[in-house]
């Protein structure tokens, strides 16, 4: 199947509820709980950087697995960022997750460098892939832990219908309708593998997790 590019920004009120409300524990947990594997005793007090945040729904489950680190969330979807600093604020955790409205790779965000770059589910969605890891490459310094998740394009159109009915099948519609764009739009691994290449990140790790999604992962 070729890819299918879908709109970057998903700022609609109808779509940023929709994701504030979803239950995405299942991979969220994963994408945490694979950093978690991938960089086995390692000690995060230092800054993090979450990019794409959208919601913050993972922004927060990190920072709960992390508790002595700092983190600043970006996302270009003003009305997604309003959920997620509802539920910070609702936490009491201003103090430690702070979110910033700002489209890659325009943002100044408060860091010029950071201890831990990730990044969940953004990838298919930028015009230009390479913007992703050029902010990686411009917001991290030597020793930085990168780490980001993202769908893997399916074979075919039906494929990415089975799996919309398997994992989203008791959804709203206006996410099973995103899941199944994602998924024609996302990327191979073979597809990332060619852009860190480009982008002279070729060191770091790559490897399929699921029926789904994929992770980049390493240091810098």
């Amino acid at each position: 199947m070729e890819r299918i590019p879908e709109l970057e920004l998903m700022n609609g009120p109808e779509h940023a509820m929709a994701y504030a409300q979803a239950d995405f524990t299942e991979p969220h947990n994963r994408f945490v709980s694979l950093f978690q594997e991938k960089f086995r005793g390692e000690e995060i007090d230092g800054y993090v950087v979450d990019l794409g945040c959208g919601p913050a729904d993972v922004t927060i489950r990190f920072w709960r697995a992390y508790t002595d680190c700092i983190i600043h969330g970006v996302d270009g979807a003003e009305n997604m960022l309003k959920h997620g600093r509802k539920d910070i604020a609702d936490l009491g955790l201003e103090s430690r997750i702070t979110l910033h409205h700002g489209r890659l790779p325009h943002e100044n965000l408060p860091r010029a460098s950071y201890d831990v770059i990730i990044s969940n589910i953004l990838l298919h969605h930028l015009p230009d892939s390479m913007v992703l890891w050029d902010c990686i490459r411009s917001y991290g310094s030597p020793g930085t832990m990168v780490y980001v998740m993202d769908l893997f394009r399916p074979p075919s159109q039906d494929v990415a219908k089975r799996l919309v009915e398997q994992y989203a099948g008791n959804e709203p519609a206006i996410l099973q309708e995103d899941f199944f764009h994602s998924l024609c739009a996302s990327f191979r691994l073979e597809e990332v593998r060619g852009q860190l290449e480009q982008a002279d990140l070729g060191h770091l790790s790559t490897e399929t997790v699921s029926d789904r999604h994929l992770i980049v992962y390493g240091r810098l």
